[in-house]
């Protein structure tokens, strides 16, 4: 069984701050701003043990007005 941990995702929507908690198994840079414009609504949610469609990029996230991406 993998290890599970909880992230916090927290990114600015068109400037409004949003938070986002976020079960797994490991996070970088590049899973937090493909959850953030999973929760902004610009990407579909992954299925579990699947990984996305497309990778949503930090420039692709930055054109729906995502931006200010920060995990711990």
């Amino acid at each position: 069984m993998s290890q599970q941990n909880l992230f916090t995702i927290e990114y600015k929507l068109h400037g409004a701050p949003k938070k986002l908690t976020v079960r797994a198994a490991r996070m970088s840079t590049e899973d937090a701003w493909q959850w953030a414009g999973c929760d902004a609504g610009a990407t579909p949610i992954p299925k579990p043990g699947k990984p996305p469609l497309k990778l949503f990029s930090r420039p692709m996230a930055e054109k729906y007005g995502i931006t200010d991406v920060q995990w711990r």
